[in-house]
């Protein structure tokens, strides 16, 4: 007989899902999805930075009908929040990526599929129904890169998000301690075999940190943009820019931009990605989209990043503490709170669409 999950009704907010999704997971899965890089400070940060800043509400403004909807490349969204990519979904649920894609078709969100998940892009394309954005790690091996935006594209991806953070993994120290790898019935099928994978393990440190080392292209500059536009006809988000002068070199090459310290994952003490937004979109100056992660937990941080200038923000880690808490069902639940809390920040706010959230709605 199966044993029934908890009760998803019962949470009714983030952190209780949180608690739910912890709980459901062992210790390598828990330290994988939570840790930070270092002493964690950029993790904490990306929270504190949503507390500090301050709302300016509007009031005596017709509310009686809130509109959360928007668009992200004309894709139409049911709100502002969509799924960043995250690695190796099969370690929070059984159904992995594609519990994850069938909830943000059912919430007409959108779902970012990393290169390392557990599931083929094929097969998570199929439940997304075009709701899904592609994520590349750009391999050394080009040839191989060049095979997977292939599928990607052909399995329905409405863009690609290229990671530019990551030339190396940041050192997450809980997962060297306890040697993090893969269990035997996951695999990453989009980049390795269970078989390169175990030739990887080793007395120490972290697999993944182990193959990620001689597996990502370090050489990688601005003028090789144009090499990577030549092997896709998709629009082009660059993840992980923090700076005005980086925020301008994307938009000068055409792509879009993702604000993310990539979840306080990589360089620890780096600025949150919330902290860094303001600057980004007067470098950017309105010529193309711009998103957010990092730290996003509550209705009135959506509020505030939309405000500021991101078309949309993105959920990491709490879209995976809903996948381990109740699989698509708790991802649905993660998705319906944040956007249920959003819509009551926005009437609460004098804000009946999106469009009417503007800078002076916050102090930083």
């Amino acid at each position: 007989m199966t044993t029934p999950g908890p009760d998803l009704t019962r949470a009714v907010n983030l952190a209780d899902l949180e608690t739910l999704g912890r709980a459901a997971l062992d210790q390598g899965a828990l330290e994988y999805y939570a840790s930070g890089a270092n002493d964690e400070h950029t993790l904490r940060e990306n929270r504190a930075a949503f507390t500090r800043a301050r709302l300016r509400p509007r009031v005596l403004v017709d509310v009686s009908g809130v509109d959360t909807g928007t668009s992200v490349l004309g894709l139409p969204l049911g709100s502002p929040i969509g799924i960043a990519p995250s690695a190796f979904h099969g370690l929070a649920h059984p159904d992995a990526e594609r519990a994850t894609a069938r909830a943000a078709v059912a919430r007409g969100s959108v779902m970012t599929l990393s290169t390392f998940s557990n599931t083929p892009i094929e097969t998570v394309g199929a439940d997304a129904r075009g709701r899904f954005w592609f994520q590349l790690y750009l391999l050394r091996d080009r040839a191989l890169s060049r095979s997977i935006l292939d599928r990607a594209h052909a399995a329905g991806a409405r863009a690609l998000v290229f990671t530019v953070d990551a030339p190396f993994l940041g050192r997450r120290e809980a997962n060297e301690r306890h040697r993090f790898a893969l269990p035997a019935h996951l695999s990453a099928p989009n980049v390795a075999s269970r078989e390169e994978l175990a030739q990887v393990e080793t007395d120490s440190g972290s697999q993944l940190a182990n193959y990620f080392q001689n597996l990502v292209d370090k050489t990688f500059t601005w003028r090789d943009l144009d090499w990577l536009r030549g092997q896709t006809p998709l629009p082009i988000i660059l993840k992980g820019v923090l700076t005005a002068e980086d925020a301008h070199l994307a938009a000068e090459h055409g792509c879009h931009v993702w604000v993310s310290n990539h979840g306080g994952r990589q360089l620890d003490t780096a600025i949150s990605s919330f902290e860094a937004l303001p600057e980004i979109v007067d470098a950017v100056a309105g010529r193309c989209e711009i998103y957010l992660d990092g730290g996003v937990t509550r209705g009135t941080d959506v509020l505030k990043a939309v405000a500021l200038g991101a078309r949309a923000v993105f959920l990491g880690r709490a879209a995976l503490w809903g996948l381990a808490a109740g699989g698509q069902a708790g991802v649905e639940r993660t998705l319906t709170l944040l956007e249920d809390e959003f819509r009551l920040a926005m009437a609460l706010c004098g804000a009946a669409r999106v469009k009417d959230l503007t800078p002076a709605l916050v102090r930083m």
